[in-house]
C-alpha cells in the first residue's frame, strides 16, 4: 500500500476524510466512508503502518499566536558539496523560524518559508543568522502580503 495504485476507493475516501479532519474517530470515519468501524480501524492502521499517513497534527493560526509576518526567502550558496549542503541543512533545522525549506531548481539553491512575529524579528533573523552563515552568498526575500491559498492537503488520489 505504499503506492497510490494499490489504494482502493475506500482507502481514498478514508484519506480524504482524514485530510479534512484528522481527529475523526473510527466510528465517525465509518459513517463517512460507509464501512464498519472495525474495517476503518484496520484500514487506517494499514495506511499508517505503510507510511501513506505520516502523522496527525492540529493546524494552528499563526496570526492568532502572534506570528504576523511570513516571508519567502530565496538563498544561494557560495559553493556546493556534500559537507556544505549538509551544513546548511543543519542550519535550517536549528532555526524554528524556518517552517519549510526546499532545495529547488532555477535561480535559487533553496527557498525558505519563514514565520516570525514582526518586521524587527525578520530583520534580526536575516541579519544575525542567515546572512552571516558562511555558505550563504545571496539572499532575496519577499514579504507575504496576503495568503490566497495555503492548503496542505494533497489533491484527491485517482482510483486505478
Amino acid at each position: 500500500m505504499t503506492q497510490a495504485a494499490s489504494l482502493d476507493s475506500f482507502d481514498i475516501a478514508i484519506l480524504a476524510a482524514l485530510q479534512r479532519d484528522g481527529s475523526m474517530t473510527n466510528a465517525a470515519l465509518a459513517e463517512v466512508v460507509n464501512l464498519s468501524p472495525s474495517q476503518c480501524s484496520r484500514r487506517r492502521a494499514a495506511l499508517e503502518q505503510t507510511g501513506v499517513i505520516e502523522g496527525y497534527a492540529a493546524r494552528l493560526s499563526a496570526a492568532r499566536l502572534g506570528y504576523g509576518l511570513r516571508a519567502i526567502i530565496r538563498v544561494n550558496l557560495a559553493s556546493h558539496g556534500q559537507g556544505k549542503d549538509d551544513d546548511f541543512a543543519r542550519f535550517v533545522e536549528s532555526h524554528p523560524q524556518i517552517r519549510s525549506a526546499f532545495s529547488v531548481s532555477g535561480d535559487a539553491d533553496y527557498v525558505l518559508d519563514v514565520r516570525v512575529r514582526d518586521l524587527d524579528a525578520f530583520a534580526d533573523f536575516v541579519h544575525r543568522h542567515l546572512l552571516p552563515h558562511p555558505q550563504v552568498s545571496q539572499v532575496r526575500s519577499e514579504i507575504v502580503l496576503k495568503t490566497l491559498k495555503d492548503d496542505r492537503a494533497l489533491p484527491p488520489v485517482a482510483v486505478p
